[in-house]
């Protein structure tokens, strides 16, 4: 048997998100499937995917960062020296930025609280089982506080039982484990008997079975061993009947599946609750249900956000909030989401606001109840852009688009949602970026096993993105189009000018913090410190070597004269040479330069 952590220290961590996140991805589509609560409209397992996907990432970054430590650090535990503290907060801080849907929202919530126990300073630490007890405790009741009104029969119910199964054990970290997974079992299977709506279809709660993959992966981490699969009779239970831990008509444990919805159209869609509802009751919640889902990331004060939770609860239902220290994913299905929007500016600064209008549905999940499955396309594009302005230019010409903001690459997830959005049978797939070649693959190996057809094209900045767009024919033979694409952005020097946060090496020399950086082909070749004449610079140089059309992407912080200046240079001093201007918005660099 491989070496498992004996007590919950940062390589548990690791190996926890590692282990859940291949068990979501296992039981994602069953998930999706038998979401039909409060809306038939599901991606439950995607949401949760992707959740946790940011999570285990920010765990990944952590370690990553780590490993030039030659010694462990005092407290640290795992490979690299990495501390419990930093490890959980990671996860915590990770899925709160990257949470989806009601689902995803909650299981932020939920990893959140075990962080608060898990890397509190005192004198004892909790690592130990009795540990793991308090954290997850603390997890569900963190979690149901921050739903607005919480309902029986959800992935709340699932967690209260949980934590009271795990506290209810004396023994090391896998026997506590173990207890909260048998837990969550029984109580997964008694939420079909208590909605209507899911008795009605024959199903457990969405979230919930997804929060038991979670479990059984918490299980594997600190015995070695997924938990056995424990089998309840077919049909939900009748008065009298024990439950037992498994959902009704099927076997549970990491990735294996529940029971199929009664009515396959009904649990088609996308997940839209599942969890944590308003005012809704208790099912028939589908009739009359507002008609926009609205998420946002919110920086604000804690006072700020209660009067928000009261602005937010009267406007809709399925209110969740959570997070804290500044920072909070606001989730809230609305008729009205501008409204919406505006009471999260009110109280702060809302970003990476996401709407979705409930009666359109997902590509990848086909129809929803009582609708049409939407034909494929032929051939679609899917884009990372970096700032809402690209992202407009490129939706204008046709692309599907990922937003990637600073410092917040989007995960693989993302993109594969994004292809399956496109509803494509074939898919150019355009990362925009050096960093992400391993991401896009990723991303593309997922969608091929899914039967679309998928042509990744390395370009390494959006000036390349727009260069591919420019020549993209539909009505081409795909590998045609792919060649033509592929030779346009190979054909396109790329350039950014940016300032420079720190002190640091580069191929021009040392630059200091606050200097203006031209990099040309992602190296720094020019430090100055006025940012026009440093993009004068680049633009000498790449136009040095040829060219015949010059792109401009200006950033929201790049001066108001740096287009027209630039614009007039290339006219004085290079003949036949046209330029192209277009704003990006908060793209992170000051000014993206393209010459093709």
């Amino acid at each position: 048997m491989p070496q498992v952590p004996q007590t919950f220290d940062a390589l548990a961590v690791r190996t926890w998100c590692g282990l859940a996140l291949r068990a979501l991805g296992r039981a994602r589509e069953e998930i999706d499937a038998i979401n039909v609560y409060p809306v038939a409209d599901g991606d439950t397992g995607t949401n949760l995917y992707l959740t946790l996907e940011s999570a285990a990432a920010a765990v990944e970054a952590v370690f990553a960062g780590h490993e030039a430590v030659a010694a462990p650090a005092p407290g640290a535990a795992g490979a690299g020296g990495v501390p419990l503290a930093d490890a959980v907060r990671a996860m915590a801080h990770g899925a709160l930025i990257g949470a989806r849907g009601n689902s995803g929202t909650i299981l932020a919530q939920l990893l959140r609280g075990m962080a608060q126990v898990l890397a509190a300073d005192g004198e004892t630490d909790h690592t130990d089982g009795r540990g793991l007890g308090l954290a997850l405790r603390n997890a569900a009741d963190s979690a149901r506080g921050a739903v607005a009104h919480p309902v029986e029969g959800t992935v709340l119910t699932v967690a209260s039982a949980a934590a009271d199964a795990a506290c209810g054990v004396e023994g090391d970290c896998g026997a506590v484990a173990l207890a909260a997974y048998a837990g969550a079992g029984v109580a997964l299977t008694a939420t079909t008997g208590q909605l209507a709506v899911l008795e009605r279809a024959g199903v457990v709660d969405a979230g919930g079975r997804g929060l038991v993959a979670v479990l059984a992966a918490l299980v594997e981490t600190f015995t070695g061993e997924a938990p056995g699969p424990s089998t309840a009779p077919p049909g939900p239970h009748g008065p009298g009947e024990e439950a037992t831990p498994a959902p009704a008509g099927a076997t549970v444990s990491a990735g294996t599946p529940a029971a199929a919805p009664a009515d396959a159209g009904a649990g088609a869609g996308q997940d839209h609750g599942a969890d944590a509802v308003g005012a809704c009751g208790d099912g028939g919640a589908e009739d009359g249900h507002p008609a926009f889902e609205v998420i946002y990331l919110l920086e604000a004060e804690d006072a700020a956000v209660d009067r928000l939770r009261d602005r937010l609860d009267a406007l809709g239902d399925s209110l969740v909030v959570v997070g804290g220290d500044g920072l909070w994913n606001v989730h809230v299905h609305v008729d009205d989401a501008g409204a919406a929007v505006e009471a999260g500016v009110e109280a702060g600064r809302p970003y990476r606001i996401r709407i979705t209008h409930f009666g359109l549905g997902d590509a990848h999940t086909g129809a929803g109840a009582g609708r049409v499955p939407r034909e494929r396309t032929q051939r679609a594009v899917v884009a990372v852009v970096p700032g809402e302005g690209l992202a407009g230019l490129y939706t204008e010409a046709g692309a599907t688009t990922v937003l990637a903001r600073p410092d917040e690459p989007p995960a693989s997830g993302e993109l594969v949602e994004a292809v399956r959005r496109a509803h494509a049978r074939e898919v150019v797939l355009l990362p925009n970026d050096a960093d992400l070649r391993h991401t896009a693959a990723a991303a593309a190996e997922q969608a091929r096993a899914e039967g679309v057809r998928v042509a990744l094209i390395p370009t390494r900045s959006a000036v390349q993105g727009i260069a591919a767009l420019a020549v993209h024919e539909p009505e081409r033979r795909f590998d045609e189009d792919v060649v033509a694409m592929t030779s346009a952005a190979g054909a396109t020097r790329y350039a950014e000018v940016t300032v420079a946060e720190r002190q640091s090496w580069t191929m021009a020399g040392i630059c200091q913090a606050g200097d203006v950086l031209g990099l040309v082909d992602g190296d720094v070749a020019v430090i100055g410190t006025d940012v026009t004449a440093t993009a004068e610079t680049v633009l000498d140089r790449m136009l040095a070597a040829g060219g015949e059309m010059v792109t401009l992407v200006l950033g929201d912080e790049a001066p108001e004269s740096i287009a027209a200046h630039l614009e007039a240079r290339v006219r004085e001093s290079y003949l036949a040479v046209d330029t192209v201007v277009y704003r990006g918005g908060r793209q992170g660099a000051l000014l993206l330069i393209g010459v093709e």
